[in-house]
């Protein structure tokens, strides 16, 4: 089957060939967070070429769906009257019998996209689709059927973790997860944008690696005009998603909500414990929270250096989430232009340098390439150290935290600073007395025996100067986009 050219997805086609060279039936999911392409992925394999396809419509009730369902039906089999379905047994049993009407040598493909939201309270459509499943499909040699969905939860929890009659049932699974640097430079330069990558390195600090954020973008505008049109201008696009975007990901959409902002407002990251404190979320109600946003790639886990199971940070980095936390929630001035007005302020270069570390640890493989570790085995962590207080209150010491340490197998653990700048990147010498006093303090405290040395990450280099000999190894913006 000749595929249209994509950009990137290279891995998540090749699942899908699978599936299709496959001898038996194939049950398919392809699950991912909203506007993240995973419909468009879908669509351009098979090329619109289904046997069934069946879109979930949200906020639907049992019965339109029901009824949508069976509109779809009569397109592909034909039929001169639409039937009439009262539950999904009985639609799919329609599909069924008429699938099997479909000539013999072919391999039959079903796509129901939005299954979550088909779902819907006392519509008993999963056991129906266990029934279709386990009675019908699985039986037969020729099915491949993908299912895809928005709710990374829903997907997991009623599908992959399945405890009932579809457990153990996914023979593929596919998650569609957002571009990385050089995937949006390769998508922007088939739009004709000539933007550099500095340019996009700062759109990927504000809308991460969604490829439908990016296509709303007008290459023929800067940067700063189409921020202002999509977030600050009245029912801007991007204004307005928010809601939709937890909605439609999450129920009990205000627990999600709440941990997003409170680990937005907090630089270093968060224990559970401390989250659990923070929010008032119980233990039992946290844990689905917290699995589900690290599923959805809006929640970064790391652990604690020296400790794998307990005191893990979780952080958020979510580039669409940030920034609407940040400049969107709340905002009630009437400056359409706001950001042309303020892109240069302190509060946007204080973003900037957070945003900026989200990147590095969402391209922490290009970070390992370039230090030519890529073949070692390694180990991402982050370290903090919290001083003990004296009876009256008072530290006993200073703290510190290293936010990102990758501890390698050959013996070495490069300690990370993340730095953005619009220039080389200078170290002053304050700066390099604070980072010899936290290297001294992790070596101390934690009793490693192994080399230390320090790797800085920046946008452009760090300048050349007195106190650069701190620095071990460099890696710039350039690395990250390969």
């Amino acid at each position: 089957m000749k595929k249209s050219k994509m950009i990137g997805r290279e891995r998540e086609m090749i699942e899908l060939q699978r599936s299709m060279d496959s001898d038996r039936s194939e049950f398919v999911i392809v699950y991912g967070r909203r506007r993240v392409g995973k419909t468009y992925l879908v669509d351009n394999f098979f090329k619109y070429e289904y046997d069934f396809s069946y879109v979930g419509g949200h906020h639907l009730s049992k019965p339109k769906q029901l009824r949508n369902f069976a509109k779809a039906l009569k397109k592909y089999a034909h039929l001169h009257l639409q039937p009439k379905f009262s539950s999904w047994d009985d639609a799919f049993d329609a599909l069924e019998e008429y699938i099997e009407g479909v000539p013999a040598a072919k391999r039959k493909v079903i796509f129901i996209d939005e299954m979550p939201w088909i779902d819907t309270p006392q519509s008993e459509f999963v056991e129906a689709l266990e029934t279709f499943w386990n009675g019908w499909a699985a039986r037969r040699s020729d099915i491949v059927f993908v299912a895809s969905g928005s709710s990374t939860s829903w997907m997991m929890d009623k599908l992959v973790e399945n405890q009932g009659g579809l457990h153990g049932r996914i023979t593929n699974n596919i998650y569609v997860r957002p571009f990385t640097l050089h995937e949006v430079e390769l998508y922007m330069k088939s739009r004709g944008a000539a933007w550099d990558r500095y340019q996009l390195l700062q759109t990927y600090m504000i809308i991460g690696g969604i490829p439908f954020y990016y296509s709303l973008l007008d290459i023929k505008e800067s940067l700063v005009q189409n921020i202002d049109r999509l977030f600050f201008r009245k029912n801007g696009e991007l204004r307005t998603e928010f809601d939709e975007l937890y909605s439609a990901l999450f129920a009990n959409t205000d627990k999600y909500t709440s941990v997003v902002k409170l680990l937005n407002n907090t630089r270093e990251g968060m224990t559970r414990e401390e989250i659990e404190k923070a929010t008032g979320i119980d233990k039992s109600a946290l844990t689905p929270v917290l699995r589900n946003l690290e599923r959805s790639d809006f929640v970064l886990r790391y652990s604690q250096f020296g400790n794998k199971t307990k005191g893990a940070i979780y952080r958020l980095v979510d580039f669409y989430s940030m920034f609407y936390f940040k400049f969107i929630d709340g905002f009630n001035a009437q400056d359409e232009e706001w950001w042309s007005h303020n892109f240069q302020s302190a509060a946007v270069e204080t973003w900037q340098g957070l945003s900026f570390e989200q990147v590095c640890y969402m391209h922490l493989a290009q970070i390992k390439r370039k230090l030519g570790i890529s073949g070692i085995s390694t180990a991402a962590s982050s370290w903090r150290y919290i001083p003990p207080r004296a009876s009256d209150g008072r530290k006993t010491e200073k703290g510190t935290q290293i936010d990102l340490l990758i501890d390698r197998g050959d013996r070495v653990i490069n300690l990370c600073e993340m730095k953005f700048s619009t220039k080389p990147y200078r170290i002053t010498d304050s700066y390099e007395q604070t980072l010899r006093n936290r290297m001294s303090i992790f070596q101390e405290k934690t009793k490693t025996a192994k080399t230390l040395v320090y790797t800085f990450v920046t946008t452009l280099g760090v300048a050349d100067g007195l106190h650069r000999g701190i620095v071990n190894s460099e890696v710039t913006m350039k690395d990250l986009f390969e």
